[in-house]
C-alpha cells in the first residue's frame, strides 16, 4: 500500500509539474479531458494517496523523538 501510495503522489507532482510549466495535463490527455470520469478517478485516487502519505510524515517524526 506504500508503494501504491508513492507512485501515485509521484505521478500527481509530475502531472502537476507539467501543468506549471509547459500548461499540459497529462491525466487528462491520457483519460480524455478533466472531466472524463477516468481523470476524476485519477485525481481522486492521486489525492487519497496524499493524505495517506502524511503518516510517512508522522512515522519519520515519531522515529526523530524515540532516538
Amino acid at each position: 500500500m506504500d508503494t501504491l501510495a508513492l507512485i501515485l503522489v509521484i505521478i500527481g507532482a509530475l502531472n502537476w509539474g507539467l501543468i506549471s510549466l509547459f500548461q499540459f495535463d497529462l491525466v487528462a490527455s491520457i483519460f480524455g479531458g478533466q472531466d472524463a470520469f477516468l481523470s476524476r478517478v485519477v485525481y481522486g485516487l492521486v489525492a487519497i494517496a496524499g493524505v495517506y502519505s502524511i503518516k510517512f510524515l508522522m512515522e519519520r517524526n515519531n522515529t526523530r523523538v524515540k532516538e
